[in-house]
């Protein structure tokens, strides 16, 4: 079976986002990609008071000075597109009221024909939790918890009950309702992620680097699901953000997912062999405009799928 591959929508500054994001929805469903993918950063902070994902020293790129919205972005894809799966990598979570996003996303569902992937994380930006977190930054897993219940709550049959910390719901009808149950993907890395993950999760959404990583992360995963006696099979799709070139990059120093298109599709081959059902390709960073976008997006895929992706 082939991997399905996705592609992630453009959400920053050199995009117009009100023309571009529809033109390159429908572009990508006519090639043949299956899913469209946005993902969250709130703000740039100016001067940096952390490093890039609290990595001391590591300054934030400045594609992330400007960044669109994720859900007016999918809601944009989705009113373009007919097929392809709406899927977030990732929301973080925690900077969202739990009622309110749950009902933004069975509204999104609801209007897309039941094509929502809910991809949550807990992020890791101070300055993000300090301008719109919901509690503190020390309690984001317990808030991304909370998330969850309110959604699986708000998503399913009324009357609403639900009791929590920040949300309380005495008994109420809430609509509309999703198409159907929005499968809910989640970013993981430690061993309390990934306990989440398996005990409230559909999914798993990894980033891509270095195969081996990922193919040992993935026995984790596996071996903690049979540990904690989950039966469900777990969703995996793989984040590749792409560093696109138009010539190849030489030498020893190049990263995963970055060069050429040829580049990228060879570590496409290494990543789906490890036997992850879905790679999210995000070329957006380094394409000009979004017609030079579709024309990479159009290569990659082509060549992905003759090399057998």
């Amino acid at each position: 079976m082939a991997t399905r591959l996705g592609l992630g929508l453009p959400q920053m500054r050199q995009y117009a986002i009100g023309k571009d994001v529809p033109d390159v929805a429908r572009a990508a469903e006519r090639i043949g990609y299956d899913s469209l993918w946005v993902f969250e950063r709130a703000l740039f902070p100016e001067p940096a008071t952390q490093g890039l994902y609290g990595i001391e020293g590591l300054p934030w790129p400045d594609s992330y000075r400007n960044v669109a919205d994720p859900l007016v972005t999918l809601a944009l894809a989705a009113a373009a597109t007919e097929r392809a799966a709406l899927g977030s990598s990732v929301l973080v979570a925690p900077l969202h009221e739990p009622f309110q996003l749950a009902k933004a996303l069975a509204s999104l569902d609801a209007a897309s024909g039941g094509r929502v992937l809910a991809g949550f994380g807990t992020g890791w930006s101070l300055d993000e939790y300090a301008a719109s977190g919901i509690r503190p930054f020390e309690e984001r897993g317990k808030v991304l918890d909370e998330i969850i219940e309110v959604c699986r709550a708000v998503w399913g049959p009324d009357p609403v009950h639900y009791d929590g910390r920040i949300t309380k719901i005495e008994s109420a009808v809430v609509g509309p309702k999703p198409v159907r149950p929005i499968p809910i993907l989640l970013a993981a890395g430690n061993r309390r992620a990934l306990r989440r993950l398996v005990d409230h999760a559909d999914g798993w959404l990894p980033v891509g680097m270095d195969v081996e990583q990922i193919a040992a992360q993935w026995r984790q995963v596996q071996d903690l699901a049979v540990e904690r006696g989950r039966p469900e099979p777990i969703r995996t799709v793989l984040r590749a953000n792409a560093t696109w070139s138009a010539k190849p990059h030489g030498g020893a120093g190049r990263r995963p997912f970055q060069g050429d298109a040829d580049q990228i599709v060879e570590d496409l081959v290494a990543h789906a062999a490890i036997g992850l059902e879905e790679i999210l390709v995000d070329l957006q960073t380094t394409p000009r405009d979004a017609q030079e976008l579709q024309d990479v997006a159009a290569e990659v895929y082509e060549k992905a799928r003759a090399a057998g992706v």
